[in-house]
């Protein structure tokens, strides 16, 4: 899971794909990058770094990104150890010079490679945005002559065709615009926009999440379709087919977990949807003629705050803030290898003892993957003086690994996939855990549909060689 923009007709396009990416920091911390294209001298700039947004890009930097076409990328790694070649956006320059960024994986990844090798193809990297790119070069060199746009369709086309996974792409293409698609299942999210310019001309805007349209100030046109390819011209003329006709599944992690509280994603509000989640959860919690002894609620932050407040509002308890994060910690389950987890964990949360001691406490997490942050806090609380420790998870038991960019790659890794629940309430420290199930996420969602693999292992795509990197 990763942050993608790219913006075109602005002048300081990359100024503000740089702010765009401030903006999805959450989405990925372990490297940044940013490419520019000048239409007037057809030069192509790109900078990319491992770490933070703000470690990447400073004054000097950015001044050296000038045309008005930009995309940029914050990277969340799910291969483990990070190479400088799997950096983002990516470039090749036959038959068209093309930058792209995505976020996502191919489950299919092995099968393309080998062809693609087969065919004279060469990688330099382990990342999968590389095969989109060869996938695209390939069908855009055999497309027999015509509109530009229609030779585009038909790459993209094949790409749908043959491309197994969760992913959307921004591209931009020498001469020819700004490019956007989507997988056919739409698994990965994308937004785009539009606003005019002080002298009247067209800027678009295509990104992760609506919170970077509002804070940059474009108007949220809607969500790139699952399966259509979106093109802007360099004229600000917007070009748009859908290509494939499968059933909409975007992941519902993006509300769980990934998404920021005040974006959109499908039509629905991530900080409404957590609330509705919340209440879902409180009819389990309510059941249960043991939990009669709750005093408080408490949230893990951030993502699982506004569940536990409407949690509590139902069942008529307390909520409190007593876990106090560190904020120069990153975000723990976006973090390679359990080691490094487990040391982020211990180094992101204090306790206030004065609102635990002596006390029974509801804690509220939005999910349950490796259990290593939810075993770690219920011992802090412990020692801390909690009396006991109920759980309660808005997500449903994650029992299966996803193939589509969330790094729980194996079902070892996932802490509900092999446990029943008194062994896992023992495994975890707890007196009780409470799961929404997936019939509470149709509830809290609404009409949305969503992918579920993880938690019931139906799969859009067949299971295949899994490749993990974003």
């Amino acid at each position: 899971m990763c942050g993608i923009v790219g913006i075109t007709g602005s002048k300081d396009a990359s100024s503000k794909v740089h702010q765009a990416l401030l903006i999805l920091q959450h989405r990925g911390q372990d490297s940044a990058g940013i490419t520019s294209h000048d239409p007037r001298t057809a030069r192509f700039m790109t900078h990319k770094d491992l770490g933070q947004v703000s470690e990447v890009f400073g004054i000097k930097e950015l001044a050296k990104l000038t045309g008005d076409i930009a995309i940029g990328h914050t990277r969340y790694s799910t291969i483990g150890e990070i190479r400088e070649s799997d950096l983002q956006p990516m470039m090749v320059s036959y038959p068209y010079t093309v930058a792209m960024a995505h976020n996502g994986n191919l489950s299919n990844y092995h099968e393309l490679k080998r062809d693609l090798t087969t065919q004279g193809h060469f990688f330099t990297s382990d990342n999968d945005l590389e095969v989109l790119l060869h996938l695209l070069t390939r069908e855009l060199s055999q497309a027999s002559e015509g509109a530009f746009f229609d030779k585009l369709t038909s790459a993209v086309k094949e790409i749908l065709r043959t491309a197994e996974g969760g992913f959307s792409v921004v591209a931009t293409i020498g001469g020819e615009g700004l490019m956007a698609f989507r997988d056919r299942f739409g698994i990965r999210p994308l937004v785009y926009g539009v606003k005019r310019n002080e002298d009247r001309t067209l800027s678009h805007c295509f990104a992760s999440e609506t919170s970077v349209l509002n804070f940059l100030g474009y108007q949220t046109i809607g969500e790139v379709a699952a399966g259509e390819l979106i093109l802007v011209r360099p004229d600000g003329t917007l070009l748009k087919k859908n290509l494939t006709k499968e059933e909409k599944l975007p992941c519902m992690f993006e509300w769980i977990y990934f998404a920021g509280a005040e974006s959109t994603i499908e039509g629905r509000s991530v900080y409404e949807t957590r609330l509705n989640l919340g209440r879902e959860l409180a009819t389990k919690v309510r059941l249960d003629p043991e939990a009669k002894d709750i005093d408080i609620v408490v949230p893990v932050p951030d993502t699982s705050r506004a569940s536990a407040i409407a949690l509590s509002e139902a069942i008529g308890l307390p909520y409190r803030e007593v876990l106090i994060k560190n904020r120069y910690v990153q975000r723990s389950f976006i973090q390679n290898g359990q080691d490094r987890r487990k040391m982020t964990v211990n180094l992101k949360f204090n306790v206030i003892r004065e609102q635990v001691e002596g006390k029974t406490v509801l804690l509220v997490d939005d999910s349950i993957v490796r259990g290593t942050t939810s075993q770690k806090i219920v011992n802090l609380l412990k020692e801390h003086g909690a009396k006991k420790v109920y759980l309660a998870s808005t997500c449903p038991p994650i029992v299966s690994p996803c193939y589509y960019g969330i790094d729980f790659p194996t079902s070892g890794e996932l802490v509900a996939s092999s446990r029943s629940r008194t062994e896992l309430e023992a495994y975890l420290g707890v007196a009780r855990v409470y799961y929404n199930d997936i019939s509470n996420l149709h509830d809290a969602l609404g009409e949305v549909g969503f992918c579920r693999s993880c938690l019931n292992s139906e799969y859009p795509y067949p299971v295949r060689e899994v490749h993990h990197v974003s």
